[in-house]
């Protein structure tokens, strides 16, 4: 009866584990998405909070399961804040090197820009 349940379980952990490392034929979630800088804040802080939940349980296969789908989610926001965050730095470059050409225009659209942006992530 033991050896049947240690089979058993050894079939289970293969399977879970052949699911976990398949190559592109398995199919993936696809998680929300984060289409803007706010909704990407958002979802981080959401699923986040997610995760910290089960993380504090006891990681049954079930759980495991729960985190891989939050962080399909998780990925799609630090994406998209990756993508944003490079766009704000250049933005601030423009304003650095304006100032430095005394350009006022530039420094007055370019920081707006960038002040906008930037306050997405901190107030």
């Amino acid at each position: 009866m033991k050896t049947t349940l240690q089979i058993a379980a050894a079939a289970a952990a293969l399977l879970f584990a052949a699911l976990a490392f398949a190559d592109d034929d398995y199919e993936h979630y696809k998680g929300e998405p984060s289409k803007t800088l706010e909704q990407a804040v958002a979802n981080l802080s959401e699923y986040n909070n997610r995760l910290e939940k089960v993380l504090a349980g006891e990681l049954t296969p079930e759980a495991m399961n729960e985190v891989h789908q939050l962080t399909y989610t998780l990925e799609n926001a630090l994406g998209k804040m990756d993508d944003e965050l490079e766009d704000i730095a250049e933005r601030l470059e423009l304003v650095h090197k304006a100032s430095e050409r005394a350009d006022p225009d530039t420094v007055k659209q370019e920081g707006a820009v960038y002040l906008e942006k930037s306050r997405t992530i901190v107030k």
